[in-house]
């Protein structure tokens, strides 16, 4: 425990950021895994529009200071690349 007043504060902050930062994660989390579940049922524009959901989430999980903005970026990448390879499947 904290031997100061300040210090108190201080990890009583970090201990609400930390719950806050922790609920947004597992949000996006699950937007994710929706999409990927769409997308292996060969539903495309469904998780097209997931995925957008989910992209919205991570950049205001950057803006939020929840994520690095170049793991939110790798991540998105990610998530198209595998949209793009399901929609060159469905045509071939």
């Amino acid at each position: 425990m904290p031997h100061h007043k300040s210090a108190e504060k201080a990890w009583i902050q970090s201990e609400k950021r930390r719950l806050r930062n922790k609920s947004f994660k597992s949000r996006v989390k699950t937007e994710i895994k929706k999409f990927l579940a769409l997308l292996e049922k060969g539903e495309l524009e469904s998780a097209e529009r997931q995925l957008r959901v989910a992209q919205s989430l991570l950049h205001s999980g950057v803006s939020k200071g929840i994520f690095h903005r170049n793991k939110a970026a790798n991540k998105i990448s990610k998530l198209y690349a595998k949209l793009n390879q399901a929609k060159q499947r469905a045509q071939a």
